[in-house]
């Protein structure tokens, strides 16, 4: 896989572009966002003749993924996270099916095996996303997987998230703090579902 930045360039440009989804995401943002992203089988037609998919910012891209932490809810061993993708250009793009997504720690290394996609997250589907709209993925965490299943030993603890917007082969990164995690591939902690259009909130 080849990278266009190193490391600590993509965490830089992570950095701000994260800063200023944050900045961007008021109420305001929230109630706009639906009417800023749409999707669709007539969005799909449109999309492939004349969008192009969205990359990710920092490889040659515009495309700011972050976690909304703050909208968090859990349920039953289990967490459930808004994964945004806030598009910072002045053109529209597109997105279609599921995100890559694995959690890293504070070295650099792959804590435990990718997320695994969320059968139950719904049916994939293209989103347009437009200039300045943010669309979103559910990332769930189980916490109790990783504090029962004895495959996960040595537990370790994350510092950020490696993502691959769908059908891209370039990474970004997302801060994603201090959760245990299993250290060994086998036990899968973390699921991801489809692209969906809107920011992600506790009640959808």
């Amino acid at each position: 896989m080849k990278y266009h930045l190193s490391r600590a360039g993509r965490r830089a440009v992570v950095v701000a572009g994260t800063a200023v989804a944050g900045l961007a995401i008021t109420s305001a943002a929230f109630a706009a966002s639906s009417s800023a992203a749409s999707a669709g089988p007539g969005a799909a037609r449109v999309a492939s003749a004349a969008i192009p998919k969205c990359a990710a910012l920092g490889q040659h891209g515009y495309v700011s993924v972050w976690v909304a932490d703050g909208q968090a809810n859990g349920a039953a061993g289990t967490i459930y996270y808004p994964l945004e993708f806030t598009n910072l250009s002045g053109h529209s793009c597109s997105m279609h099916g599921f995100p890559g997504v694995s959690a890293i720690s504070r070295s650099g290394r792959q804590l435990g095996s990718p997320a695994r996609w969320r059968s139950g997250g719904g049916t994939p589907r293209t989103v347009i996303v437009r200039p300045g709209a943010t669309v979103h993925a559910t990332l769930a965490y189980s916490d109790a997987v990783v504090g029962s299943v004895t495959g996960c030993d040595p537990v370790s603890t994350t510092s950020e998230l490696r993502i691959y917007l769908p059908d891209q082969r370039s990474a970004t990164f997302a801060f994603f703090f201090d959760l245990k995690a299993c250290s060994h591939a086998g036990p899968i902690y973390l699921a991801v579902g489809p692209i969906k259009p809107g920011v992600g909130t506790i009640n959808g």
